[in-house]
């Protein structure tokens, strides 16, 4: 919001980071396979069934794959959490120094091996500029 301070609301805030989180609940193994969304326990069952090797020793059993699902699933949680924590800190600063979501972004681009390029960006950035209230943006800059 340009014009003025949001008043912080603990709920909002808490909404940003659990929505982050809850993205974890339908989270389903790649079993290495990137480009898939992930394998249902019947997919799994049906792969690693057909092979000789996975079936003989066990490795197609539903535990198995829980076993998968929440490794992977930790791994996404804590990956989240930094996610949910990038947007939380954004919104704080939008919320109390009276910018707007495009103010506090910033990325650049880097070239990267094989001609392609890579986006990078900050967690979040204070355009002193933006800040409207003359006391906080004193108070920022020094």
């Amino acid at each position: 919001m340009r014009y003025g301070v949001r008043q912080p609301n603990d709920g909002e805030y808490l909404d940003i980071l659990t929505a982050c989180i809850r993205v974890c609940a339908d989270y389903q193994p790649k079993l290495g396979h990137r480009a898939k969304a992930g394998y249902r326990l019947d997919e799994f069952q049906r792969i690693y069934g057909a092979d000789p090797f996975y079936s003989w020793l066990g490795l197609d059993n539903p535990l198995m794959y829980a076993a998968h699902k929440a490794a992977g699933g930790m791994t996404s949680i804590y990956r989240q959490i930094g996610l949910g924590c990038e947007f939380l800190f954004r919104r704080i600063l939008q919320d109390h120094l009276g910018l707007t979501d495009e103010d506090v972004r910033w990325s650049y681009t880097l070239p990267s091996a094989g001609g392609k390029t890579r986006k990078l960006h900050l967690d979040a950035r204070i355009l002193i500029a933006s800040i409207a209230d003359t006391a906080q943006r004193r108070r920022v800059r020094s």
